[in-house]
């Protein structure tokens, strides 16, 4: 999972796209914290800076200055393929035999070694090991009057989950795969661009025409837009190339037939609540989620509470329902990011230990029904009870308001094989006297679709159901790490 943003400014506008381009992403935080980075073109040649670290400490006010230009492109990045390294933070560049490109990309590739073939000079020409790098290597390449001629030609080769922000020197373009798996939003800024006035006429000073005023923006979610001041015009389809250039409206190319498919744990846990998807508010989404779990699995307590932060729409929603009321039982240090997005079970262990702390006179003597958006491992949510049982709490009644994750995801979440999954090797007793909870109860995949009141058809719930919509061929155990593996390892 990663964020993605970019901007088209019109010429003249006297703002410099990098820096909306990096206030964009610092509402897309969220969605990634292990890097960040920035690509910028001023007409002429593309620049870019990344680094290691969240956003407010990689793109700051010492930085950003350097950058001019009326293109850019911002990227967050949670890794699902390759390590945290400096050399896989993104946007990736490339100055190709036919082009300069920067990509940042949210999602995961599933044919990333038949892709590999495809590349002259194979993975030796790769100086990180992504499947974004290998991707902007083939687009440098790929033989075409334009980048998005070039891109018409490849991405009917590359399969798997690819929401992309590409910049060239003359446009920034924003790609869905077919399937739509992880979302992107178009904007528009109604008139930046100062306006300029002359000397004379009737009124003392007249406006004189300047040519287009509105800058255009892409975003990972709808929070992105609205950080930047931008309306919320549209979703890019799946399927669908859109090219922002400066000073022009927005133009559509199709590249494939739209299969929708979008990820259905973003409106469950990964976008945030106050973001639109679907035509939904997730805050309320969620919260009639929660509604449906309390119709679902009852629970007689005292009070109901939420796992900052992701669980409060839920339990508010599961507390409305119940008629129990609802209180704060744990505390969040805002200064930690998200335990699920940590690269590394030791870094998720600790994040749960320094992020929440509860309110003992809230909690002691309560019998508790805590609410919960997933159980991925189970470890996280152990702790939790753990807190809770210490500080005094009666009873702890868990309630998870997404179905059991069975499966691993291939498509830009970082669960790699159904061993790491708690409920693909536990039943939910088995799960419940392992978090030390006295009862634990999901909400059914149909739970979810009452709430979101949207078909089953338009979503991937392949986490809950084994349903891929697009199969994986390779060893799913070695595939975060595919392109880590000795050159030799490959056959090139």
């Amino acid at each position: 999972m990663c964020g993605v943003f970019g901007a088209a400014l019109p010429k003249g506008s006297g703002t410099e796209a990098a820096n909306v381009a990096a206030l964009g992403l610092f509402a897309l935080q969220h969605r990634g914290q292990e890097s960040a980075g920035l690509a910028v073109s001023d007409g002429a040649e593309l620049f870019l800076y990344k680094d290691l670290g969240m956003i407010s400490s990689v793109l700051d006010e010492r930085r950003l200055p350097s950058f001019h230009g009326d293109l850019a492109i911002a990227h967050c990045r949670y890794s699902t393929t390759g390590s945290t390294v400096w050399e896989n933070a993104q946007p990736t560049l490339r100055l190709g035999p036919r082009r300069a490109i920067a990509i940042g990309h949210n999602g995961n590739l599933v044919n990333t070694r038949e892709l590999l073939g495809q590349l002259r000079g194979g993975r030796g020409r790769l100086p990180a090991s992504t499947d974004t790098e290998l991707l902007t290597a083939l687009l440098a390449d790929e033989p075409g009057a334009d980048t998005v001629e070039a891109l018409q030609s490849l991405l009917p080769r590359v399969r798997g989950a690819f929401t992309l922000v590409i910049l060239d020197k003359d446009r920034i373009i924003g790609v869905r795969d077919p399937h739509g798996f992880r979302p992107l939003c178009i904007g528009r800024i109604p008139d930046v661009a100062a306006p300029v006035h002359a000397p004379g006429g009737l009124w003392g000073d007249e406006e004189a025409a300047s040519g287009p005023r509105h800058a255009w923006v892409l975003s990972s979610e709808t929070t992105g837009l609205d950080i930047v001041g931008a309306e919320y015009v549209r979703e890019v389809e799946p399927g669908e190339i859109v090219i922002l250039e400066a000073g022009r409206e927005p133009r559509s190319v199709r590249f494939a037939e739209a299969t929708p498919a979008l990820c259905v744990f973003e409106l469950i846990y990964f976008a945030r609540p106050d973001s639109y998807l679907e035509g939904r508010s997730l805050y309320e989404a969620r919260r009639r989620m929660g509604i449906q779990l309390a119709m679902e699995h009852p629970a007689d307590t005292d009070l109901v509470m939420p796992v900052p932060d992701t669980g409060g729409p839920a339990a508010a929603g599961y507390a409305e329902a119940a008629g129990i009321p609802y209180r704060e039982g744990l505390v969040r240090n805002r200064y930690t990011g998200r335990t699920f997005i940590q690269p590394s079970q030791t870094m998720r262990h600790r994040g749960v230990t320094m992020k929440l702390n509860p309110l003992r006179d809230v909690v002691r003597g309560q019998r508790l029904t805590v609410v919960d958006d997933s159980i991925v491992r189970g470890t996280t949510t152990k702790q939790i009870v753990a807190v809770l049982r210490r500080a005094g709490a009666a009873e702890v009644h868990v309630r998870i308001s997404a179905p059991p994750i069975y499966h691993p995801c291939f498509y830009g979440i970082d669960t790699q094989v159904e061993t790491e999954l708690i409920a693909a090797t536990h039943t939910v007793e088995e799960i419940r006297e392992f978090i030390g909870a006295d009862t634990l109860g999901y909400l059914s995949i149909a739970g979810v679709l009452a709430a979101l009141d949207l078909p089953y058809e338009q979503f991937c719930f392949a986490c809950f159901d084994g349903r891929y919509p697009e199969p994986v061929p390779y060893d799913v155990e070695q595939r975060k790490f595919l392109l880590e593996e000795p050159v030799g390892a490959t056959g090139r």
